[in-house]
């Protein structure tokens, strides 16, 4: 989901700066979503069997494949289309690298710039605007009630995450949720309700709501535009947070920035929270299920107290 958010800049810039232009975009069906309501697509192609999505996309006769993926699925599709194709720069073995040996060749440069590159012989500029993310309010008829049960200004912690190294202990959470000066709300999908339900029976308070598994995407989205601050971890939800400019607090795990990940154009307020000088990280350029060392330091020490102290500074201001 974060990836395809990151996407959105060089879309914009595409349509808006590149004559007669007319952007499709190619993803599965269970992100298809996030670009329906997008302005600069054409048309979204879904996934499928790939000998009819490659049907599908011949029919269409493209001029040019733009590969913001650039992975094995990706280099089937360009082989069989057989048209001008760029792909982005996925540096795998800079980052097996840092992860295997520690050695940092990584370029510093954001995913969101190494895109802009890829796409450079079109003369599309970054337009400095950041992220897209476009959300209709209409008939999300959960959200209008999880916003009557909060008092404004209210924190957004979003405890999801594609791997758990990625995530804080149900235990951090908690501490955090505590220590928060303003209301605050979870938000999360089914999969993390287990977690935030432990999170909730560890805190017995009515300060902190728990909405995981309750909204879809776009209503978690709009619990996040109208939030003070979002803390949250490496995620989509990041992505989304600072598609919206919003203050973002991002805690790091397993993962860390310099993999070129960080939210994008974000408020200038927004913060990035990570344990310094562990050997063993970053440990993997995504995670994994568990810590291979056994201890989780990266999450297990993060200072909860200055992530609580600093964005209750900021909700006083709101």
């Amino acid at each position: 989901m974060g990836d395809i958010v990151l996407t959105t800049p060089v879309l914009r810039c595409l349509k808006q700066q590149v004559e007669g232009a007319e952007i499709h975009f190619l993803t599965k069906p269970q992100y298809a979503f996030l670009l329906e309501n997008n302005p600069y697509i054409d048309t979204v192609h879904c996934l499928g069997s790939f000998g009819r999505t490659l049907d599908a996309l011949r029919n269409e006769h493209f001029d040019y494949i733009i590969d913001l993926h650039n992975n094995i699925r990706s280099l089937r599709f360009k082989r069989r289309l057989k048209v001008l194709d760029f792909s982005v720069r996925k540096l795998n073995f800079e980052k097996w690298l840092l992860t295997a040996f520690k050695i940092n060749r990584l370029p510093q440069l954001h995913i969101v710039d190494r895109y802009f590159e890829t796409v450079s012989l079109f003369d599309a500029k970054n337009d400095g605007k950041g992220l897209d993310y476009f959300v209709e309010d209409r008939d999300l008829t959960d959200i209008h009630q999880i916003f009557e049960s909060l008092e404004k200004p209210y924190i957004v912690i979003a405890i999801g995450g594609q791997h758990q190294t990625k995530k804080l202990p149900a235990k951090q959470i908690a501490e955090l949720c505590r220590l928060l000066r303003h209301p605050n709300v979870l938000i999360g999908g089914p999969e993390d309700l287990e977690t935030a339900n432990e999170v909730t029976k560890l805190l017995h308070s009515d300060k902190t709501l728990n909405a995981c598994g309750l909204l879809s995407v776009d209503e978690s989205a709009l619990l996040i535009k109208h939030a003070c601050v979002v803390i949250t971890h490496d995620t989509g939800m990041m992505h989304i947070a600072a598609a919206f400019k919003k203050i973002v607090f991002s805690v790091w795990g397993n993962t860390i920035p310099q993999f070129g990940m960080s939210p994008y154009m974000a408020h200038e307020q927004s913060q990035l929270f990570e344990v310094q000088g562990l050997k063993c990280r970053p440990c993997s350029k995504l995670g994994y299920r568990s810590c291979p060392k056994k201890h989780f330091k990266c999450m297990t020490l993060q200072n909860i107290k200055a992530i609580a102290l600093e964005a209750n500074k900021i909700g006083y201001q709101c």
